[in-house]
């Protein structure tokens, strides 16, 4: 009866056979995706952080599986989201593929193929965003129908004051009898701007933090990043208060629990960069009934490879048009060949630069090496002075300014800041901060060559318009905050002219 009822409801929806034919032959798993905003790896404390405490996420970890090769699609929130749920690169995204311009709607997302077969979807906060959905023709956000009519009657300075595990609550009272759900919570958290020190405030102490190598190991950089962990907490709550509810349901064990971040930490040297910190990303996967618990896997995984996973785990057909590879068969304990590399890109991210002109960046992580290919190294990486727009304003960032010249900070402003050649080497095994550049030393030339050949290769099979010197991305639109002093072609919302095909 139920299949039954299933095949009736995808059919009305005008679902293809092709779609329907394997989410009809067994039972479909739930599905949250829980995405903090600006939180980098391995800020959890399943990874071992001693100044963060994220209950929910180490759950899910020892319930399930912790990853610790996970890796955004850019280092940025709309671009990424975007990313995720389309299963490509950034740049075969068109506009969605910079910050904050359209959504083109003829772009297929994976949460309306979840729907066209029966699932009852939608997010809570941070769907697809910051970005201009509604003037690209589409009736919702690209991650779902909106719940956000609930709000935390008591709420710290600094955090979102939607009850997103409320909100859930909501969703899950709207769904369909015998429906299963897909539904996004994205929160807010722990994006700037923070409630200066919350952190100390709530019993943190600066000898826990473990201050990131390339910003300086200071009192008041150590009590910005306890701040930032009480917020990575907040959000961290509100899973807890979902899984609860599922748990409550019977549901838990159908549900397949996905939970991450979007993007780096909002520091200089991470968030904006495709360094280690800006796309190395926290990621716990459970799903009781139909994925093995206790493992941590080493693989590596990107970010385009989730709306994969979604769909095969749901029974439907992944579409052509999908770049990314579903590692549902790892979550399975089954064999599969893990990626020899992953791939991300950036394009502009504020509006920190003259022209509106972005830093089209290209980047390969594989194993223990990580190639930067920077496509306009005459650009400021942080965008132009005195402001440097690409880093979130905080405490930090006024400290590095502040202290730029000092002996102590003088090299770390100069790489989270200042311009940077056309090709950058890590080994990120020894050099996580990514401090020492090894491009253009003899002894690893024969990997700078084999990494770039490999970039340039997928910018190729993917079409990339940066492999061709198309600076189509330059011409996108971007929505939000313009800054008059920075002149040029700033007039929101417009496409520059000059840069267009």
């Amino acid at each position: 009866m139920q299949r039954r009822r299933f095949l009736k409801t995808a059919l009305a929806l005008g679902a293809a056979p092709a779609l329907i034919r394997n989410a009809a032959a067994r039972k479909r798993p739930n599905i949250l995706y829980a995405m903090s905003d600006d939180q980098s790896y391995p800020h959890a404390s399943a990874y071992g952080a001693r100044f963060v405490n994220t209950p929910a996420f180490d759950r899910a970890a020892s319930e399930g599986c912790l990853f610790t090769n996970a890796f955004a699609a850019a280092p940025q929130c709309s671009p990424n989201r975007a990313a995720i749920l389309t299963g490509r690169h950034i740049w075969q995204l068109r506009e969605a593929g910079t910050h904050s311009s359209y959504f083109p709607k003829d772009i297929t997302v994976f949460p309306d193929l979840l729907e066209r077969t029966g699932y009852h979807i939608g997010y809570t906060a941070k769907g697809w965003g910051p970005g201009n959905w509604q003037d690209a023709g589409r009736d919702r956000n690209p991650a779902g129908p909106a719940y956000n009519a609930r709000k935390m009657k008591e709420a710290p300075e600094g955090v979102n004051k939607n009850d997103y595990a409320g909100n859930f609550e909501d969703f899950l009272k709207q769904r369909p009898k015998d429906a299963p759900f897909y539904f996004w919570y994205g929160g807010t958290e722990p994006h700037r701007g923070y409630s200066k020190g919350i952190g100390l405030a709530s019993g943190k102490k600066l000898e826990d933090v473990d201050v990131p190598p390339f910003l300086p190991d200071t009192e008041e950089v150590r009590s910005d990043l306890l701040d930032y962990a009480f917020e990575i907490e907040w959000f961290d709550m509100h899973l807890a208060r979902m899984m609860e509810t599922l748990e409550k349901r019977g549901e838990l064990d159908d549900t397949l629990i996905v939970v991450t971040s979007d993007n780096g930490m909002p520091f200089p040297g991470a968030k904006a960069t495709l360094y280690e910190y800006g796309v190395h990303m926290p990621l716990a996967i459970r799903w009781a009934n139909g994925a093995r618990a206790g493992a941590e896997i080493g693989d590596l995984v990107s970010f385009i490879d989730f709306a994969p996973v979604f769909l095969e785990a749901a029974g439907v057909d992944i579409p052509g048009s999908i770049t990314g590879r579903s590692f549902l068969s790892t979550l399975q304990g089954g064999s599969q060949s893990p990626r020899e590399c992953v791939f991300a890109g950036r394009e502009r991210h504020s509006h920190s630069r003259f022209d509106n002109l972005g830093y089209p960046a290209r980047c390969v992580r594989a194993a223990t090496r990580l190639y930067i290919r920077n496509l306009k190294p005459d650009r400021w990486l942080a965008g132009d002075p005195p402001r440097y727009h690409d880093i979130d304003d905080g405490p930090t960032k006024a400290f590095m300014i502040d202290r730029r010249n000092d002996d102590a900070v003088r090299a770390l402003f100069a790489h989270g800041y200042g311009e940077h050649p056309a090709e950058e080497l890590y080994d990120v095994a020894a050099d996580p901060g990514c401090l020492n550049n090894l491009a253009g030393d003899p002894a690893h030339e024969a990997e700078r060559k084999r990494l770039f050949e490999t970039l340039w290769a997928e910018m190729e099979r993917t079409g990339d318009p940066r492999a061709v010197g198309d600076e189509v991305f330059d011409s996108y639109p971007r929505f939000g905050k313009m800054r008059p002093e920075l002149g040029g072609f700033a007039e929101q919302g417009k496409y520059n002219p000059k840069y267009q095909r």
